[in-house]
């Protein structure tokens, strides 16, 4: 089931021909079922941001995926289902926290996220940098070179760049925060545009 055609998905899984109300009903019963018999391992939902709309997803164990609208949302989706789970359906209610707090965010008033993070996307030298990339504290920033250094792997500013293009978790996982040496922004996921708006936002209050 894409983002794009719900309505159309439903409508061929029940054979028939509903109203928008009927299948939205329908729909919120397959959600609670599926959640009350253990069958939904990914919930997922959009919200709207300053830096566009972003896509939440989360397993039960927390906070799986953040993604931005370029990255193609239902490319994104297909990857969860392959990586993590194909019992995978939009359901609000799990990631209601993680929209609150990015709401929170964006408007200056949360400066440090407190969400549980489910990190199976990420492995290894990768995973290590992820979980350091926190004590970066909101509106300063980091090195690639002190990243590396702070994960006990000073020559790898190359795999501390990689692991930061990777990151599932962006702005939650503040890889914004890691910049050249030099001082220049270096590359962002989200593009460099929203990387100097995540920076301005913070160190600008």
């Amino acid at each position: 089931m894409t983002i794009e055609e719900p309505d159309h998905d439903l409508a061929e899984l029940f054979g028939v021909q509903l109203d928008k109300r009927e299948l939205a009903s329908l729909y919120a019963q397959l959600v609670v079922r599926a959640g009350n018999e253990g069958l939904l391992d990914v919930s997922y939902r959009t919200v709207d941001s300053p830096v566009g709309t972003l896509l939440l997803a989360a397993t039960r164990i927390g906070l799986v995926r953040i993604a931005y609208e370029h990255e193609g949302l239902d490319a994104v989706l297909r990857t969860l289902a392959d990586k993590v789970s194909p019992r995978i359906l939009e359901e609000r209610r799990r990631l209601d926290a993680a929209a609150r707090q990015l709401e929170e965010y964006f408007a200056r008033r949360r400066s440090r996220f407190e969400l549980p993070l489910d990190l199976c996307l990420s492995a290894g030298f990768r995973r290590s940098v992820l979980t350091y990339l926190p004590q970066i504290d909101y509106g300063t920033t980091a090195s690639y070179q002190a990243v590396a250094a702070a994960v006990h792997n000073p020559r790898a500013m190359r795999a501390v760049g990689s692991a930061c293009a990777t990151n599932p978790l962006p702005i939650v996982i503040p890889c914004h925060r890691v910049i050249r040496s030099d001082g220049q922004l270096g590359a962002y996921l989200g593009g460099p545009e929203v990387k100097h708006q995540l920076l301005d936002l913070e160190t600008h209050r």
